[in-house]
């Protein structure tokens, strides 16, 4: 189990109000460029932005013994451990292999999911009856909706490994961020200071935004140059809002 300590509401908050486009950029100062899942968007577009930490699940490709009917109903079964364990807060991400023609996921236990308080799910897979997971309230960022029950192409795998969701690793309790645009992996130790950092960014962007809008040209805007600093640094200084 990892020691790194859970994020904190406050920076699950910071998170939740910037987003993935600013999220992205602090990590790439960092020298991570590989954390944006790949295909995933969000099942129903008013879904918002959704934080918590990763609770993962893993499929595994299909073979026939794993893959019985009887398999869903027996005890210590990944796929059914993970709705009964997911924790209230936490975001299911699911490795799905990147197959959209098959279900992983459908409107029962997505309900399921909701009433004991997860916060969403990402899964580089597709869910069954679509339109009764999006009825459910339940935030869903996916490939997509398909028929077919999970055990059609694939077989089920562990809980609370890492996992490669849409070709983006990801550990149990990595943060995950969620909105319009997909899903941004963050590496649990950096959660705290990515929030932070994003907060600042948004309040800058946000002040070169309305210089824009006064007909300010973006050279030496943005990207900043040493006068675009003093002067937004001013700026706060006299309380800018």
């Amino acid at each position: 189990m990892s020691s790194i300590p859970a994020p904190s509401q406050d920076t699950l908050d910071k998170l939740r109000a910037v987003g993935t486009a600013t999220v992205s950029m602090q990590l790439l100062k960092r020298g991570l460029r590989h954390v944006s899942i790949n295909g995933v968007k969000p099942l129903r577009p008013d879904q918002g932005c959704v934080v918590g930490p990763a609770y993962t699940l893993r499929f595994l490709p299909l073979r026939e013994d794993l893959s019985d009917p009887a398999v869903l109903g027996a005890p210590g079964y990944g796929p059914r451990v993970a709705i009964e364990a997911c924790p209230e807060g936490a975001i299911l991400v699911v490795e799905a292999r990147g197959i959209a023609t098959t279900g992983t996921i459908g409107d029962i236990l997505t309900a399921r999911l909701a009433k004991r308080g997860v916060a969403g799910m990402v899964v580089d897979g597709a869910v069954r009856d679509g339109a009764g997971v999006s009825a459910t309230g339940f935030d869903v960022w996916c490939l997509g909706a398909a028929p077919p029950a999970s055990i059609t192409q694939l077989s089920g795998g562990d809980v609370e490994i890492p996992v490669a969701c849409g070709d983006v690793t990801v550990f149990p309790g990595d943060v995950i961020v969620c909105d319009g645009d997909g899903a941004v992996v963050i590496p649990a130790k950096l959660a705290a200071e990515v929030a932070e950092d994003s907060v600042e960014q948004d309040r800058f962007e946000g002040w070169v935004q309305a210089r824009v809008e006064e007909g300010r040209p973006t050279i030496g805007l943005y990207p900043p140059n040493a006068e675009t600093k003093a002067e937004y640094e001013a700026w706060k200084a006299a309380g800018g809002q």
